[in-house]
């Protein structure tokens, strides 16, 4: 007789029917057809059975966590594209993202060569206060090589993120010390910010760049506001391209400040009526009057299409830019027994007029729908307005009577194309192959005693990108394998020394220094600070 044995499947099944029963009861919670509840238990009892089977009969030993992670994935591709499974392992990080602070050493890195530089110390942190500076070199982790072992951001993570009070030891390499320098650093919360930057770009025009929708965009939103409004802000420009979403809460906040009365800003429509709502404006803002432009571009997706879409459609804003992403579904998180995530699609979102933003998906070809902007971009959407065709049916409109389309994304009011007139295959080969910042992060260690005397204003005004400059990292690109090209260089080299000056201001000045230079080079910055008239006009529905 064979004896029985309890396999690690075996004492976790009851777990795994445990989890798919929340999962048949949560499905059955939310629809009323009887005969819908018998089939969600019907497929429950099935996938248990098959399980088992695999466990107990298949010939290969298998990793059952891993197999009903891919099964959990694969059958949410049947449904849309933005319905999730997030498994354990994962969730961190994943969550992180939105709750605006994780626990670590506080860089900003990026990875160069195979190797972790540290771009900058995030203000206030543990690496700050042990000393780690821009330009440095980690080499090793708690004495593990880490340069040259093709390391991806995701092993960045996984080896100096981790729990407050936990130390971690980093050895790295620092222009002119002979050995490396080690540092023992203190884990602790780091707080990461949605508002990348906010400036007056003159006397009277406030700019506000805003990166995603996370837990605490409101907050810094509102701070950033309320500084620009002190500094005698009477324009604005709100930037939100490639802001890929967020929370919708934390987006309908940041419209009412915009939208006076109690005007419509979003409403949403699920299956079930207690997913349907409608938010309004609720409280006076503080900047309801004067002209406004929202930059967008096809990474504007979900929250920033909401905000975008809701400031279009109640005639408080000039958009600028290019089609938004089309992003028009609404996620509910659910937290599974295991300490896995659902992200599941719960309802659809509509702009005022009555817009979906939802762009088209085939549930069968997910590669279809993540291939759509590289369609836009060989279709020639990118290039030119031409390109892009609204059917009749998706024509709706605002409350002074303007056309906007539904359908797939935001269209801005005034088409920007992408301006490749600067981008060479020399200069793309300069940036794959972080040559740029490379030299950059040398030029700030080896002249942080003197750039540091430099006011954020002295060195915008004065500092110069020169020649001698430009020559050493021709060279630098030569040593890193990109060629250099005499034709290439000439229509590059106003856009290089741009991105020069900006990357040393970065090092010097944080985001502060950096986009007040870098947006001089921007085609669509620089269209939306000639169309102020135009922006006036748009409350008077011109």
């Amino acid at each position: 007789m064979n004896k029985i044995r309890n396999s690690k499947f075996s004492v976790r099944l009851p777990i795994f029917l445990a989890l798919a029963l929340v999962c048949g009861i949560f499905i059955g919670a939310i629809m009323s057809n009887n005969a819908r509840n018998a089939n969600v238990m019907d497929s429950v009892r099935k996938y248990g059975q098959i399980l088992t089977l695999i466990e107990t009969e298949y010939v290969d030993t298998v990793n059952m966590d891993e197999l009903v992670d891919f099964s959990i994935t694969k059958m949410l591709e049947k449904l849309d594209p933005h319905t999730a499974y997030i498994p354990k392992k994962d969730i961190e990080i994943a969550r992180s993202v939105l709750e605006g602070d994780f626990e670590g050493i506080g860089i900003e890195f990026n990875i160069i060569k195979d190797t972790i530089y540290v771009v900058t110390p995030i203000s206030g942190g543990p690496s700050e206060e042990v000393g780690l500076m821009a330009g440095d070199k980690i080499v090793k982790v708690d004495d593990k090589v880490v340069a040259g072992t093709h390391i991806g951001n995701s092993d960045v993570f996984k080896l100096l993120r981790g729990p407050k009070g936990t130390k971690v030891k980093v050895s790295i390499k620092r222009k002119g010390a002979k050995n490396l320098l080690d540092f023992v650093i203190t884990r602790d919360k780091i707080p990461t910010y949605s508002v990348d930057v906010s400036y007056m770009i003159d006397s009277v025009t406030g700019y506000i760049k805003v990166s995603r929708f996370a837990a605490n965009t409101y907050v810094e939103f509102k701070q950033a506001l309320t500084e620009l409004n002190a500094l005698g802000m009477q324009r604005m420009i709100l930037d939100l391209r490639d802001n890929p979403g967020g929370y919708l809460d934390r987006a309908t906040k940041m419209a009412d400040e915009f939208l006076s009365g109690k005007k419509l800003i979003v409403y949403t429509d699920g299956k079930e009526a207690k997913y349907d709502s409608r938010y309004f404006a609720e409280f006076k803002g503080d900047f309801e009057k004067g002209p406004l432009i929202v930059l967008i571009n096809e990474g504007s997706a979900s929250a920033s299409e909401i905000v975008s879409g809701a400031l279009q459609d109640n005639d408080r804003a000039l958009l600028i830019g290019r089609r938004s992403f089309g992003k028009g579904l609404v996620q509910l998180p659910i937290n599974l027994t295991d300490g896995s995530e659902l992200r599941l699609t719960i309802s659809r979102y509509y702009t005022p007029s009555g817009r979906s933003i939802q762009k088209p998906y085939d549930p069968n070809s997910a590669e279809e729908y993540g291939g759509e902007l590289m369609k836009r971009y060989q279709h020639g959407e990118f290039f030119h307005q031409d390109s892009i065709k609204f059917a009749d049916s998706l024509k709706f409109k605002t409350t002074k009577g303007r056309t906007v389309y539904g359908g797939g994304g935001v269209m801005p009011d005034i088409f920007v194309p992408r301006d490749t007139t600067a981008y060479t295959q020399y200069l793309i080969d300069l940036f794959n192959k972080n040559v740029i910042r490379e030299y950059t992060l040398d030029y700030y260690s080896n002249n942080k005693e003197t750039l540091k005397k430099m006011t954020i204003e002295e060195f915008q005004k004065n500092f110069k990108v020169t020649e001698q400059m430009i020559q050493d990292l021709i060279e630098l690109g030569n040593k890193s394998g990109v060629k250099f090209k005499e034709s290439d260089y000439q229509k590059s080299k106003e856009f290089l020394r741009i991105n020069m000056k900006a990357y040393i201001a970065r090092s010097l000045y944080g985001n502060k220094g950096f986009y007040p230079i870098i947006n001089m080079s921007d085609e669509v910055f620089l269209v939306a600070i000639k169309k102020w008239d135009k922006a006036k006009g748009i409350e008077k529905g011109k």
